[in-house]
Order: structure tokens, then sequence, then C-alpha cells
């Protein structure tokens, strides 16, 4: 592509995803996508041809990373805040991605959205209760930490836009697991909780969590993705286990029993 496609400013940054597969423009400062929204596009278990509307896309790393992983994806993105919209449709059109990006607040989504069903839905909905901690002096950083939508209505506008038969997909705090299961209990079925730890011998602090409309296999805990080896940190060089680097370096699909 053109040098001029990737010029950054004072305020962006462009980052990598994916070895090099998907370049993404960010805010320098605020928040800044990172390793949990590539996880959650491996995670996402789409096929060519599909839909797929992420809620809270922010600069649009999930969505151009599963882009890159399943070709021929019909994909919408929804973002209340214009800044990081702007940046998730140039990140579209510099990755050559077909990806519909409305800026809009979830709770008062277009008429026409709320018309259209889709083959999944993803999220990565703030990890903290607002209500529960002090704002960040940062807008934008704030809105994706915190956030003034409550995750119940994050799950409720995402359940109303799954097709019969189609699949939602998030990533979350392990101490919200609870609160997103009691949520959709009775409503979506066939759930798979997925843990992820930071190594082998600690407790995970998030999760990844798929469930569908019209599911009846059984609740199933999938074994915890463990991302770095060895049991404490040593040193400034990378240690993801080969899984991880797998999914963060090649863009290969998270699955379920890895």
């Amino acid at each position: 592509m053109p040098r001029l496609i990737w010029a950054v400013t004072d305020d962006t940054t462009c980052d990598d995803f994916l070895g090099g597969k998907v370049r993404a423009f960010q805010p320098r400062k605020g928040y800044r996508a990172g390793v949990d929204p590539v996880l959650l596009a491996a995670f996402t278990a789409a096929r060519a041809g599909q839909s797929v509307l992420e809620l809270g896309c922010g600069v649009g790393v999930a969505s151009l990373c599963l882009a890159a992983r399943v070709p021929g994806l019909s994909l919408t993105g929804v973002e209340v805040q214009e800044a990081y919209a702007a940046l998730a449709r140039r990140n579209a059109t510099a990755n050559d991605a077909e990806f519909d990006v409305i800026t809009a607040d979830l709770r008062a989504l277009p008429a026409d959205l709320r018309q259209r069903r889709f083959d999944h839905v993803i999220m990565n909905p703030p990890y903290f209760d607002r209500a529960a901690g002090t704002a960040s002096d940062d807008v934008g950083k704030d809105t994706s930490l915190g956030g003034a939508t409550p995750l119940s209505d994050w799950l409720d506008i995402g359940i109303r836009r799954i097709a019969p038969k189609g699949y939602l997909s998030l990533i979350q705090r392990i101490e919200r697991l609870p609160e997103v299961l009691r949520h959709i209990d009775g409503r979506l079925g066939s759930v798979i909780v997925k843990p992820v730890a930071a190594r082998e011998a600690r407790a995970p602090e998030l999760f990844l969590l798929q469930t569908r409309q019209e599911g009846r296999a059984a609740f199933r805990m999938a074994p915890t993705l463990v991302m770095h080896e060895g049991a404490a940190h040593q040193g400034d060089h990378e240690s993801y286990t080969p899984a991880v680097q797998a999914i963060l370096r090649n863009g290969a699909e998270l699955a379920i029993g890895l």
C-alpha cells in the first residue's frame, strides 16, 4: 500500500497485529487495543459468508483480525466515540476490509440496525463497573474501561441482535462471569467458558465466552488458555506459549478445546 496510507500524526500511532497482517491506527494516549480483541477474534467461530456485529468496536482491531482470518464476512461495528469510530473506518480502508462502522450509543441504535440480525455478535465490554470505581481523566480511556452503559445493557442489546441459531462471543474479567451467566440464563444456551490465565500456576484473570440462540448443549468449561511460559516474568523478552504465539503472530483460530 502507498506509504501515505500509514502516515501517523502527533495524536496517533500505527500498530501491527497478527504479525503485520493487520495494521491499525490508534490514539497515542487513552485506550489502546492490545491482546484482548485479538483473542476475541480468534475465539469467534465465524465462517465465510456470515454476518458479524461488533458492539463497542473501538478502532476496529477485533473485527479486522477476524476478517484477516476468515475472508468473505459481512462486518458491522458500533462505536459511541466518534474519534475511535473515525479511526476504525480509516483502518478498514487501510486494511482493505469490508467493515461498516456506525457511530452510535448502544442504547440508541439506528432504526435500520435494530431491524437486522447477525450470525455472530461479538463484544469486549468495559471491564470495570463504573458505579464501583473512579472515572479516568481521559474520556476515551474511561469509556472503554468503565463507561456509562452497564454490562447488563451490553448483553441485552447483543442478544436482541443475534439471528436464530446465531452466536454471542465476548471477553471479560473473570470476576464478572457470574453476572454474565445470570444475565444469559434462559435466553441463550450451549454456553462455553474458556478461562484465560497469565501463567500456568496463576488463577485466570479473564474469560472468553461463547453462547448460542436456541442452543441446547450442556454448560461447558473449556481448558484454560495460558498466555505465558514459566512461573514468573523473566526479563524483557517475549514469553508467549506456542498456542498464543500462533494466535497473536499468525492469526490462528483459538480452538475451544485448546
